[in-house]
């Protein structure tokens, strides 16, 4: 835990190592998160952290900057969004103020920057990142960057920041099994000093298998509602928890939202998506989005052949067997179709 005089504003410190839990979908991010936490800017630097929505990359981030503060109070940690790191850029041009926004970034011993993604496509904002990341590396500084894919994947970000982001490690994070969603609702359940039939969390993590923040958002609202009504948590609480997430989820997922998702997640266009192109950087995504509209929503063959340019089911069948096939073959396959399966679900 952070000790008294260590406090420091943009880290969460219920976000640490002991309330992670480790399964064999982040044992590997975990423990390179270790590594550099105990040893800042000697082996892997920078540390690159991608995997889907939910999936604990903030909390590994947060885990991180607090250990180091443990162990050295007086270290200078800076946890920021890409997001936040735009808009201050913006804010700095405006205002005249580069210098204080260089100072700001380039003068601090840790930065954890998360949803680097976003800054794809942003030419400003990524020149301004590229020295601040060269700035920080020279001067033996540990840079810690997430992402929803690897830096290969991120299109529009400029190869000059994706070589930079494979100096390092990069460690993925993937989909929580069972035995994990498990250990993380037994887990929660101790550290709230909540008491809950094994049955009712075993039931919970067999029913939501998205991501961590909807099984945890499951639980909350569990333990919420037994405690408006000051009643003990029952089976049927938990089906009612679990219900309205699902409920919310599966009625508005169409396949013009799934275009939306795909087509952004790969900076191309929705009419790219539908249309004749037939480059691998359209196709692949296209495919993509055919799959998920069968596997997500479940729609028809024929219906989906319709929503993508009037296609024949036997396309899109193709499409559908052809990504299965590579996520068993392609561990990279793999994450990008559970990453933006994880943006369909969280988003709705």
């Amino acid at each position: 835990m952070i000790l008294l005089g260590s406090y420091n504003p943009t880290l969460n410190s219920k976000y640490n190592f002991d309330t992670f839990v480790v399964g064999n979908n982040n044992r590997f991010a975990h423990a390179a998160s270790l590594a550099v936490a105990e040893a800042p800017a000697t082996s892997y630097n920078p540390l690159f952290i991608y995997g889907g929505v939910g999936l604990g990359k903030t909390h590994l981030m947060h885990a991180i900057g607090n250990e180091i503060l443990r162990n050295n109070k007086n270290a200078n940690i800076l946890y920021v969004t890409s997001e936040k790191f735009t808009n201050q850029l913006i804010n700095a041009i405006k205002d005249n103020k580069n210098e204080q926004f260089r100072s700001k970034y380039r003068n601090i011993d840790v930065l954890l920057i998360d949803d680097i993604q976003f800054i794809a496509g942003k030419e400003r904002v990524q020149e301004e990142f590229f020295h601040t990341f060269n700035t920080l590396h020279e001067s033996g500084k540990q840079v810690i960057i997430s992402s929803d894919r690897p830096p290969k994947d991120i299109n529009l970000l400029e190869d000059r920041l994706k070589s930079r982001f494979e100096w390092g490690l990069i460690a993925d994070i993937s989909n929580a099994d069972y035995e994990t969603r498990l250990a993380i609702l037994r887990k929660k359940s101790q550290i709230d000093n909540i008491i809950i039939d094994d049955d009712i969390l075993s039931n919970i993590a067999n029913r939501i298998d998205t991501n961590i923040r909807e099984l945890e958002g499951a639980l909350n609202k569990l333990i919420a509602r037994a405690s408006l009504i000051n009643s003990p948590i029952t089976m049927e609480m938990a089906e009612w928890s679990i219900n309205e997430i699902v409920s919310s989820k599966d009625k508005v997922i169409s396949s013009l939202f799934i275009q939306e998702t795909v087509s952004k997640y790969f900076n191309i266009e929705v009419k790219e998506l539908i249309g004749n192109k037939r480059s691998n950087d359209i196709v692949f995504p296209r495919q993509i989005a055919m799959y998920l509209c069968r596997t997500v929503p479940q729609l028809s063959l024929p219906q989906i052949g319709k929503d993508f340019g009037n296609r024949d089911h036997t396309t899109v069948m193709h499409a559908c067997n052809k990504i299965e096939s590579e996520m068993k073959e392609n561990k990279n396959t793999k994450l990008i179709v559970e990453s933006v399966k994880n943006i369909l679900l969280s988003d709705k």
